[in-house]
């Protein structure tokens, strides 16, 4: 989008972001809140206002620690496909076949079909919407949550035929990883990601957290503030019970970024680039909706979906958003990626259900208008390069002499030679000859947007490379553009 008169770095936009934090702050009665905005792999900007708890009114800083709830999804479904790519499992298993027991489950009608592991990662599994009872069964033990999959679950629907969100299918999920593991989901996810980003502050046993880093939930309520209990860690930690510090979340966020865009560099790990870049792709069911925040009502309408511990959308003006919110007894957070930017932006509050997700998205979309969102380019390749030139020279020549062996065999059975020979002189008539060209916009690394200068205006043009070797071309497309 064009970009308008605005701070130009982020220390200059710094204090709106943080007028739009702390309004939400005091409007949804948080006691403590950090936020965090991560650019260029590292956490460029983090605050922390309010207490950690109202007994002793500790600061919040980035090094608090709090419960992130829902936003665990995203490291579940990282440690499923981490396991897929070290021969574990496979996303099109049955769930049963790792939880011996499902095999009793009832499903609702017999033409069903059995809930895959993929199923539970996009919650099409057929399971009922199941907050806020699903929060509350984060101290299960494990014994007891064995017995309750082996009862049986009331189905919400038929699996596979629309999207609704499940706790109990990520619980699910978290014991898939532990059987097909060998280990406890905890010490799993521990093992897999949390050590090797060092990410030594994370964890799910939040009877170890140190008084002085520890952010105590509360809820409000008439008017007032009151403690949640403090839930121990339990059968249903793979949904929502892991607890950061902004300085070790904005590991894990720098981490994600660094997927995008896919290259030629040594991949380093914990999980690879490709993995990471997979948990975006929503393969279920699509929805419109308004874009978070105080512009939604008037940008874009977003398409979006929810991917694997991802709610995934295209935004006009922000690109690719992958964005995960989390509520839970004490606690509300929000994250949003911008792959296509190299942006992220968290939250973490110790409010119950408090998310803060308009201040998020707000906040990107006051980097977009400050110009902070540059879009990572697609480099051209070589093979559009040639094939530019050459169609370059073809109009000023008059003809297609310059493609010989250079034409797929549908260019001629498309367009023939005398005919893009009119086509060229009915272009020559109406802006001239074409001097230079102002930009060359790849769309892929064979096809490309261009706009070549010309004497009576301009002429806009669409390059398409055909699936051969060698490099052929398909499609040549013009558009005359006005002076």
């Amino acid at each position: 989008m064009a970009q308008e008169s605005a701070p130009q770095t982020l220390e200059q936009l710094a204090p709106e972001i943080d007028a739009l934090f702390a309004t939400y702050q005091a409007d949804a009665h948080i006691p403590g809140m950090v936020y965090g905005v991560v650019k260029d792999g590292k956490l460029a900007h983090v605050k922390g206002v309010g207490v950690q708890n109202l007994d002793d009114k500790s600061a919040i800083t980035a090094d608090s620690r709090f419960r992130i709830a829902s936003m665990t999804k995203a490291f579940t479904a990282l440690a499923i496909l981490k396991l897929r790519d070290d021969g574990k499992l496979r996303l099109d298993d049955l769930a049963e076949d790792h939880i011996p027991e499902m095999k009793g489950w009832v499903y609702p009608t017999k033409d069903s079909p059995r809930i895959r592991v993929r199923d539970l990662l996009h919650h099409v599994g057929g399971l009922v919407t199941d907050d806020p009872w699903g929060d509350r069964q984060q101290v299960l033990p494990q014994a007891d949550f064995t017995k309750m999959i082996a009862a049986g679950v009331p189905f919400s629907r038929a699996p596979q035929t629309a999207h609704e969100y499940s706790n109990y299918g990520y619980a699910l999920l978290g014991r898939i990883i532990a059987n097909a593991s060998g280990m406890a989901y905890a010490d799993y996810i521990r093992q897999a990601i949390l050590t090797p980003l060092g990410m030594t502050s994370s964890g799910f046993d939040v009877t170890k957290t140190p008084k002085a880093l520890y952010a105590r939930g509360y809820r409000w309520e008439n008017e007032r503030w009151s403690p949640e209990p403090e839930m121990i860690d339990g059968a249903f930690n793979a949904m929502g019970g892991l607890q950061v510090s902004a300085n070790d979340y904005a590991k894990w966020v720098a981490f994600l970024l660094s997927a995008w865009p896919a290259r030629n560099d040594a991949d380093t790990g914990p999980v690879k680039r490709a993995t990471v870049r997979e948990m975006a792709q929503g393969l279920n069911f699509v929805t419109v909706a308004n874009r978070i925040g105080a512009s939604g009502a008037t940008a874009c309408k977003q398409a979006a979906a929810y991917a694997m511990g991802w709610r995934v959308a295209q935004d006009c003006d922000l690109g690719l958003t992958l964005a995960h919110g989390g509520g839970y007894p004490g606690y509300g957070s929000h994250v949003m990626l911008m792959p296509d930017h190299g942006v992220g932006i968290f939250a973490l509050s110790n409010r119950t259900y408090a998310g803060p997700s308009a201040p998020a998205w707000d906040s990107a979309v006051a980097m977009d208008k400050a110009g902070l969102l540059p879009e990572r380019r697609i480099t051209t390749s070589p093979a559009v390069w040639e094939m530019f030139n050459r169609v370059r020279a073809a109009y000023a020549e008059g003809n297609l002499n310059r493609f010989q062996g250079g034409l797929a065999m549908n260019f001629l059975l498309d367009r023939s030679a005398e005919n893009w020979a009119a086509e060229f002189a009915r272009l020559k008539a109406a802006v001239g000859g074409c001097y230079e060209h102002e930009k060359l916009t790849p769309t892929g690394a064979l096809s490309a947007n261009f706009r070549l200068i010309c004497e009576r205006g301009q002429l806009d043009g669409q390059l398409l490379l055909a699936p051969t070797e060698p490099i052929t071309l398909q499609a040549l497309r013009f558009r005359v553009v006005a002076p």
